[in-house]
């Protein structure tokens, strides 16, 4: 109670601050904070990190082909364990495997009650591990981030953001994996994991400590940027707008620039109250709201394609002769393809390693579990949320209007059977998607912050104090090169975790041919 009132005396200042001024200063910090970084981002670390190549008129960025790579050599490495997993990983969620609090065992077909000293090290379930990691992944990007793919490729780009989820399980296999199997657990049971531990402990035991530290404070550092942009200021933005922006609040205070600071202060207070209480606290919120904001879109989705049902087969027979033949408008066959990998990539981060960091803390001695686990997270983010998205725009057409972009082409889409409650459903869908990524984000920040700084009490109040003040000053700002700068930090971070998961890799299938032989000598009980 003490860390929250502490919270919320450090944010009302800013908040009433904000609240008292024109909307005249709002503009002027917007400009001054914008352009203050936006040569720096322009100039160098947007065309570092988002380099693209040229080829036949389709402009390439390398750190797609980078993430692509990755996840169809790991693919290939460990013998599509995408599709071999897949069973096993839904049982392990549903329970099948779990031993409550992780006391007991298998042993052949018994159930054998193990002593409390053998319970497995962790903090969360795999379930909550996975809605953890999910509330990260499935966002904006599954709304506003699929509209700008199929209207830039058409419906082909939904056959290739398909194949790029499916491909994307298998990196998050071997980066969850590797998250559990280097984590450090502090003697009060709080773990910390992730690639900063993976890279700097994985490559110490193959000779390369120098690098490996490297690559581990140079992903922190990105990592902490990241939290601070994309998964925090971004998410606050277009959540208030698309709160202030419900034609409820028309001509009321709310849908002035007053409203958006309280929206943005109930929104830090809300986010703070959970992150205080670390993974278990975000977990236990998690594991409630990604169910059900993943099931209400979908759901709401499916009523859309209900009501265009005669039109669905029309829309798969255009999604395919678009991945393959698509006409000039569209850039090409190569133009679809990259449209398609590119949303991929970009909505469930397969390689990236964010999603590392909350798997880490899953209660199980058995690393190989957790990444079976993980693997399923670019399946619900990407083969399933983001393709419900771009099947509404296919069969309702809207993709074909270039009169609106983002959430409000696929708010179009939803209209078509909802109406003006179209609004009211993205708006709840907009909110959860954000409230849900920052809360995750906050943690994977947290992680990083403490891997450099220490995990003092005092460091990670810092962290979690200024987390929630960034939640405030990105509901009243645009944030142009902010976000721009974030993101590109964002996606910088797969380029030393890729690296790590190369060189780590027989480590990974060592301790995959390990689990199989326990299961094939029925210490472990499996259908893998």
């Amino acid at each position: 109670m003490r860390k929250i009132l502490s919270l919320a005396l450090f944010i009302a200042p800013f908040s009433v601050f904000a609240a008292g001024e024109n909307e005249g200063l709002i503009e002027k910090l917007n400009a001054d904070i914008n352009g203050a970084i936006a040569g720096f981002v322009y100039e160098y670390v947007v065309p570092i990190v988002f380099y693209s190549i040229e080829f036949e008129d389709v402009s390439i960025p390398l750190v797609l082909v980078w993430l692509i790579a990755g996840a169809v050599f790991f693919t290939v490495y460990f013998r599509f364990i995408n599709f071999r997993g897949f069973k096993y990983a839904i049982n392990l969620i549903r329970g099948k495997y779990d031993l409550p609090g992780e006391t007991k065992n298998w042993d052949g077909d018994d159930v054998v009650d193990l002593p409390k000293n053998l319970k497995a090290e962790g903090q969360v379930s795999h379930f909550q591990a996975l809605t953890t990691a999910l509330s990260g992944t499935v966002g904006l990007g599954n709304i506003a981030g699929v509209a700008v793919a199929i209207s830039a490729g058409g419906p082909g780009a939904t056959f290739w953001m398909i194949i790029a989820g499916l491909l994307g399980m298998s990196s998050k296999f071997v980066e969850c994996t590797l998250g559990v199997k280097y984590r450090k657990v502090k003697s009060n049971g709080e773990v910390s994991g992730g690639p900063m531990y993976y890279l700097s402990e994985g490559l110490k035991e193959k000779g390369l400590k120098g690098f490996g530290t490297v690559l581990a404070i140079f992903f922190s550092i990105m990592c902490i940027g990241g939290s601070f942009g994309g998964g925090n200021m971004f998410q606050a933005n277009q959540a208030t707008a698309q709160f202030t922006q419900l034609s409820i609040f028309e001509g009321t205070f709310i849908a002035e620039t007053t409203g958006s600071v309280f929206f943005g202060v109930i929104m830090a207070v809300s986010v703070g109250i959970v992150i205080i209480g670390g993974i278990k606290s975000i977990a236990k919120v998690t594991d409630k709201i990604v169910p059900f904001m993943c099931g209400m879109y979908v759901f709401c989705a499916l009523v859309v394609l209900g009501a265009h049902v005669e039109q669905i087969p029309k829309a798969f027979s255009d999604i395919l002769s678009g991945a393959f033949s698509p006409g000039a408008m569209f850039g090409g066959f190569l133009g679809v393809l990259i449209q398609g990998f590119k949303r991929a990539a970009f909505s469930n981060e397969a390689g990236v390693g964010s999603a590392a960091i909350a798997h880490s803390a899953v209660q199980t001695d058995e690393p190989v579990t957790e990444g079976l686990v993980a693997l399923l997270e670019p399946f619900i983010d990407t083969v399933l949320v983001c393709t419900m998205t771009a099947l509404v725009l296919v069969i309702t057409g809207v993709y074909e209007d270039s009169t609106v972009e983002g959430v409000a082409m696929t708010a179009k889409g939803f209209e078509s059977v909802f109406g003006a409650g179209a609004s009211f459903i993205l708006a709840v869908a907009v909110i959860l998607f954000a409230f849900s990524t920052m809360i995750s984000w906050s943690y994977y920040g947290l992680k990083s912050w403490t891997f450099i700084f220490g995990d003092g009490k005092y460091s990670e109040l810092t962290y979690k104090i200024i987390f929630c003040v960034m939640i405030v000053i990105g509901s009243i700002l645009t944030l142009g090169a902010v976000v721009d700068f974030s993101d590109s930090m964002i996606f910088a971070m797969c380029f030393p975790n890729l690296i790590g998961l190369y060189i780590l890799s027989p480590v990974v299938r060592n301790e995959l041919n390990l689990f199989i032989s326990k299961i094939k000598r029925g210490q472990i009980r499996s259908e893998l």
